[in-house]
């Protein structure tokens, strides 16, 4: 983020971004970074999640196919 005339909200306290220090600045980018890397993995969770539940039911489908083999 460079110096410009955007703001910023921090637990409902708006901040002008365009008097931030370098460190504030770099603290900010820090946070938006995490903030994107947050979404991100927890947009991976979800698919992983989704591919974990469709092997467990695979493997249901597989041990329910075997019994009816079993008991016929």
């Amino acid at each position: 983020m460079g110096k410009d005339n955007k703001s910023l909200t921090i637990d409902g306290v708006e901040y002008d971004t365009s008097t931030f220090t370098e460190e504030q600045i770099l603290l900010t980018n820090h946070c938006l970074d995490l903030d994107r890397k947050l979404a991100s993995t927890q947009f991976q969770a979800q698919q992983l999640q989704v591919g974990k539940d469709a092997f467990l039911k695979m493997l249901k489908d597989s041990l329910e196919a075997k019994e009816e083999t079993t008991v016929q």
